[in-house]
């Protein structure tokens, strides 16, 4: 199998490395600092041994895995490679750099991919000098278990590229989604109202952390509520991510980061890694809910409009097909059906009206409906 290069051996990279080295592929691994190589060892060397424990892989296969992982902190060690995907900090400017030094090492026909989350294809791609080869590649954590992949092509990409790209990813038994190269992609755009309408219910005082949690379980079918989440997350990661899409989408108000959750940010507060977020992980009590259906389903019609809302705009403006939007968000951060189905069964109308009735009510831009809704409504059309 041919080489695949992974840059950064933290927690997306290691996994990526992992995935890559059990679809029987030859990987290098390379970080710059020997600290997070042995930590990068010791992860993939803990979750094989489990794996071996649940009788998922053989020993055998463990070792096989190991064998053809190669860490390195000599980043020349990446030659020969057919495909380097880049796994480091959220930052433009060391990614450019980063970059522009893998393009002088690689052969000419390498691609080169970016796990970004947010940031753009295009600006990264731009530090190459054939920038053709650049691509996004964007797993979600933890990579090795979640199926879902999105393909960001820049618009320097080229058809080869992507199709190359998509067919090594498709390889590792994983699901692919195409999205265009716009703040978020498809999974944090969409998603954004989750996080960031529960905030804007607590603020409001319309109910506590427990009960929007309880809510959006119990009567949505979520996984997780919104607060469990951004603390599973990070509050870090999560406050990050919405000032980017934010910022990036030149302030647009739907998605506002809230003051909120940025206090917990300076507080220190950032969820289960830090011990306490919005709820305390010190101790094994829990808030209890207000198990109120009626307020309940109040909460879940909120969020849930403003999320079709915004999975709707995405269709709209081409993001991503409706398919691969519904397709994200279920396979991608686990929701209970695509969002673009469940408008179709509650009925388009209805989320117009609620969405109108916000916007009417606080008079803000973070409530206007795609033009998509009422367009669908006039010509009698669903989405499916």
């Amino acid at each position: 199998m041919k080489k695949i290069s992974i840059v950064g051996s933290g927690t997306m990279g290691t996994g990526i490395a992992q995935i890559a080295a059990t679809y029987g592929h030859e990987v290098c691994l390379y970080d710059s600092s020997n600290e997070a190589i042995k930590n990068s060892k010791h992860k993939i060397e803990k979750i094989l041994n489990r794996l071996v424990e649940k009788e998922r892989i053989s020993q055998q296969e463990k070792e096989n895995i190991n064998s053809r992982i190669n860490f390195t902190t000599d980043l020349e060690d990446i030659q020969e490679s057919v495909l380097v995907i880049e796994a480091i900090i959220e930052d433009l400017n060391i990614k450019q750099d980063l970059f522009s030094k893998i393009e002088r090492i690689i052969d000419k026909d390498c691609i080169i991919a970016s796990n970004t989350s947010s940031l753009s294809i295009a600006s990264i791609a731009a530090a190459c000098k054939k920038s053709g080869r650049v691509i996004g590649i964007h797993f979600f954590n933890p990579a090795p278990l979640m199926p879902l992949v999105e393909i960001i092509p820049a618009v320097q990409t080229t058809t080869e590229t992507l199709n190359t790209a998509r067919s090594i990813i498709d390889s590792w038994n994983k699901i692919t989604v195409i999205a265009k190269d716009t703040p978020g992609f498809i999974v944090n755009r969409v998603a954004r109202p989750f996080y960031g309408e529960a905030l804007r219910i607590y603020e409001e005082g319309i109910a506590d952390f427990a009960t929007i949690d309880w809510a959006m379980r119990e009567i949505g079918g979520f996984r997780m509520g919104p607060f469990e989440l951004m603390d599973y997350i990070g509050n870090d990661v999560n406050y990050m991510v919405t000032e980017t899409v934010f910022t990036t989408f030149y302030f647009d108000s739907r998605y506002k980061p809230s003051f909120t959750q940025k206090r917990m940010m300076e507080a220190g507060y950032l969820g289960r890694k830090s011990g306490k977020g919005y709820y305390d992980y010190t101790t094994e009590e829990r808030p209890l809910a207000n198990e109120d259906r009626d307020l309940g389903k109040i909460i879940l019609w909120r969020i849930l409009c403003m999320l079709i809302n915004e999975a709707a705009d995405a269709f709209f403006l081409k993001i991503a097909t409706k398919e691969d939007i519904d397709l994200a968000m279920t396979k991608g951060v686990n929701y209970p059906k695509g969002l673009l189905v469940w408008a179709d069964e509650i009925g388009i109308k209805n989320v117009l009206t609620q969405l109108e009735e916000l916007q009417a009510e606080y008079g803000e831009e973070r409530y206007r409906p795609s033009p998509i809704l009422r367009r669908m409504i006039k010509e009698n059309k669903t989405f499916y």
